[in-house]
């Protein structure tokens, strides 16, 4: 078998020279003079300060790479050079990014700081994502850090300051990741909202989980991450690579994250830095991507090696991981059983209800509602999302399709391409998404030609072993959710 090339053609660097001007309110002026090389105006300082240089991996982004870069140019600390990294791209996004391309003069409250944007068509790369970052190491690793910013991210304006305070104050800390959100405001259609929101809720607990944790980050998301490139040099180092980020991988930041936490470093979450990240707005598009998290992280967590991943069940990053599998197991198990022996219950008039049955759903909504005023931008739709408790539900059993999609694909061995399959799906492509519809549907209909084949005395016995072990299961969930309700969150906001 021939090895692959990284690319199959030349990388494509635009400057200045070749882009269309941009507004100078948008670009910011372009200062008569400036050096043609960036290290020179460096040099000329007499204060060090760190240096940033950000790298952008972008693939058909030309909805949101201008608003992306002009964030960028905008912060209070603009990164000392940008670098988009285009790959794989069938749309605009060259054309659309190369207009920023060229030197940059800003004046913000920090003084003057000069940057330069430079794009990159890299053309078809089979390594996707990893390739495009790990191109754009290549071309910052003489930087004291690494700016990771994904082409649909759109950060707040003290963002990259509060993330490089933190890492220079710090030279444990190998990592920082800002806290996550998406913007709902863009959001069109019924289902969209939806799922925008979901999203949201989801985000809101698993930033307030690791700020809660010692602000320890299991994952240095892509999304708007800072890396002390040392960091990334020893972990190339310690694990023989010749890039930091390593194209075996489902999910590379989890990876490199694990990785930085081996070889010595911290990987933080800042509280205040917040960046706004692009949502899934349509089943099949967020049936992909959460099913490619999760095999991803099950793959990290699983004892043993697939192919060039090694498992690492008992890594500190991988803590999180492991509770969040068994949450959603243990989710997954009441509802399916409380909604089994209800039915069958009910088709045998041995169903009785008590009040005590209320109070899991009631705890519920206060633990959501909570969490829903700890989010920063929360709003109205934020707040009857947890209250209502229905649209939670909803998410939920989506949620609990996709852990199940995950674990299934995995135990199967079935080798999956599921960032090509993202892809696709974003696309508007695959109906991978009906997969548990299908088998809910499947599961019903056995179940109840079995259930109805068998005797009184025997769904009796069902009845009366099931309801109790589902008891004593939900109880315990309900405390653990009354715990969560009343722990401390420190004046966190998410």
């Amino acid at each position: 078998m021939t090895d692959l090339l990284p690319f199959t053609r030349s990388p494509r660097t635009i400057h200045r020279s070749e882009a269309t001007a941009l507004p100078e309110d948008v670009a910011g002026a372009t200062v008569p003079g400036f050096a043609d090389d960036f290290e020179a105006v460096l040099d000329d300082t007499s204060v060090h300060r760190s240096t940033i240089g950000c790298v952008i991996p972008a693939y058909n982004e030309e909805e949101s790479i201008a608003q992306v870069i002009e964030s960028l140019l905008g912060q209070t600390r603009v990164p000392d050079v940008i670098h988009v990294v285009v790959n794989n791209t069938s749309d605009a996004t060259v054309r659309i990014a190369s207009r920023y391309a060229g030197p940059h003069e800003v004046v913000t409250e920090l003084g003057e700081q000069f940057t330069e944007v430079f794009v990159h068509d890299i053309g078809k790369n089979p390594d996707k994502k990893v390739g495009a970052l790990n191109y754009g190491y290549t071309l910052v690793e003489g930087y004291d850090y690494l700016l990771g910013v994904d082409g649909d991210t759109v950060a707040d304006a003290q963002a990259v300051e509060y993330l490089e305070g933190e890492a220079v104050s710090d030279t444990r800390i190998g990592g920082i990741s800002a806290i996550y959100s998406i913007d709902d405001k863009p959001i069109k259609g019924g289902i969209a909202k939806f799922l925008i929101t979901g999203q949201r809720a989801q985000f809101a607990a698993f930033n307030l989980h690791n700020l809660l944790r010692g602000r320890n980050m299991a994952v240095l998301g892509g999304q708007f991450s800072i890396f002390s490139t040392q960091a990334l040099r020893d972990v190339m180092t310690q694990n023989h690579q010749s890039t930091p980020w390593v194209k075996d991988s489902e999910v590379e930041d989890s990876l490199l994250s694990l990785q930085i936490r081996s070889a010595g470093y911290l990987t933080k979450i800042s509280p205040f830095a917040r960046a706004d990240v692009g949502g899934m707005t349509t089943l099949r598009a967020l049936d992909a991507q959460q099913v490619k998290w999760t095999y991803g992280a099950i793959e990290l967590m699983w004892p043993g090696q697939r192919g060039d991943t090694k498992g690492q069940p008992f890594h500190p990053n991988l803590r999180v991981r492991w509770l969040e599998n068994f949450g959603m197991l243990t989710n997954l198990f009441v509802r399916v059983a409380f909604v089994v022996l209800l039915a069958g219950s009910l088709s045998i008039g041995a169903f009785v209800f008590s009040p005590w049955w209320l109070l899991p759903p009631v705890v519920a909504i206060a633990l959501n509602t909570r969490m829903a005023l700890t989010m920063q931008n929360r709003d109205a739709r934020d707040i009857l999302f947890a209250v209502t408790l229905v649209p939670a539900e909803v998410y939920m059993w989506l949620r609990l399709s996709y852990f199940a999609r995950s674990w299934t694909r995995f135990l199967s061995r079935k080798k999956v391409d599921n960032w090509a399959m993202q892809a696709k799906a974003e696309r508007g492509a695959g109906l991978g998404h009906w997969t548990p519809l299908i088998v809910v549907v499947a599961s019903v209909v056995a179940m109840a030609i079995i259930w109805s084949m068998l005797g009184p005395m025997v769904q009796s016995t069902i009845l009366w072993i099931g309801w109790p072990i589902v008891g004593v299961v939900t109880v315990l969930q309900t405390l653990s959710m009354f715990f969560k309700l009343i722990r401390r969150q420190h004046g966190y906001k998410v």
